[in-house]
């Protein structure tokens, strides 16, 4: 899920971003238009798809840009709107990796696509074909956007160079750890604590969290000390958010965080909450319930009050308190300006509120 927790950095800026994005889609869409309305229509999925977002990686773009001193709002709302062209890409393979065609509670590229298909006759299981393969193309157009704004920003060279490595490592860090999400989902073997959590930093946190905030320090002129302390602030308070958003996902209120509470045990999903469970004894009788497609209600209450029990959950609970405390120090250090400090520190204490 988004951090929709998170939204209270850098808002002033955003109707900038959304300009910025606005404007990308446009002329997207005309480009697309050349090869025909039904390449350009892929642009408006797209554009859909984007919509309902918190815009959560422009804020930490533009919350490490402005209190380091950054004035040129229109190259920070371009490098901004990058990171959100990014994780709009990332979701949209993200979802066909997963075989999804919900997003936000609507049909995503993948799931609007299939329902075109479906409604023109085509049978199911090539319609979904069909929306995924489309979802495929749309990500990379997306992809490509990101690196495009990130040109635009105006930028001298060497700053650009630098914004450009730095979205090269996200990408890679991203790729990297979806690859090992695949992968430990291929065996029947339980990843330990510590390889969950670190796919969970090439996954998300790296892409969210680190490689924003340095960018918005590059772009601001900050110091290299500065910016490797924004990366240690943004890695460890990536992965306590994702902890904390796995418990949640097993946890948590359906109603209030928007996700199915018994979705990640249907599925398998391998996170640090499981993977600390399936080490203790209480897991043996339960274990066959986890993955199951079909699992019920019933058997999510067991899977739930075997984790409970196991100290799966408080564990969790410690290790996300653990990171954002190291997330802290790294904040508190003397790198990071007061000015940074202060804008940054609800971001620590909204993913702390989060483990009580």
């Amino acid at each position: 899920m988004d951090p929709h927790d998170l939204v209270i950095v850098a808002g002033r800026r955003l109707p900038r971003v959304d300009e910025v994005l606005d404007g990308w889609f446009e002329v997207a869409a005309a480009r697309a238009g050349r090869f025909g309305s039904r390449y350009a229509h892929i642009i408006e999925s797209l554009r859909h798809n984007t919509v309902g977002g918190k815009r959560f990686r422009p804020r930490m773009v533009l919350a490490a840009y402005e209190s380091l001193g950054g004035t040129d709002i229109d190259a920070a709302a371009r490098v901004a709107a990058a990171y959100e062209l990014l994780h709009t890409a990332l979701i949209v393979h993200d979802d066909v990796i997963d075989r999804d065609f919900i997003r936000r509670g609507r049909p995503n590229v993948s799931g609007s696509y299939r329902d075109r298909a479906t409604t023109a006759g085509i049978a199911l299981p090539l319609a979904e074909h069909r929306g995924m393969s489309v979802a495929v193309v749309a990500g990379d157009l997306a992809l490509a956007g990101a690196y495009r704004l990130i040109d635009e920003s105006g930028a001298d060279e060497l700053t650009r160079g630098r914004l450009i490595e730095l979205l090269d490592d996200a990408v890679s860090a991203a790729a990297a750890g979806e690859y090992t999400d695949v992968d430990f989902s291929l065996h029947v073997e339980m990843p330990s604590v510590e390889e969950v959590v670190e796919m969970e930093r090439l996954k998300t946190a790296w892409y969210s969290f680190e490689a924003p905030l340095q960018a918005g320090a590059v772009l601001a002129g900050a110091s290299l000390p500065t910016i490797d302390a924004l990366g240690v602030f943004g890695r460890n308070i990536g992965i306590a958010y994702q902890i904390i958003d796995d418990v949640l996902g097993v946890f948590g209120e359906e109603d209030v965080t928007g996700k199915s509470a018994t979705g990640d045990l249907r599925e398998g999903k391998r996170t640090v909450l499981i993977a600390h469970a399936a080490t203790q004894p209480e897991w043996a009788a339960v274990r066959g319930l986890f993955g199951d497609p079909d699992l019920d209600d019933a058997g999510a209450a067991r899977l739930r009050d075997a984790i409970t029990a196991s100290g799966a959950r408080t564990f969790a609970e410690l290790l996300a308190g653990d990171y954002a405390n190291r997330a802290w120090e790294a904040l508190a250090g003397h790198a990071v300006p007061a000015s940074a400090r202060d804008e940054l520190a609800p971001v620590v204490r909204a993913v702390l509120e989060r483990t009580r």
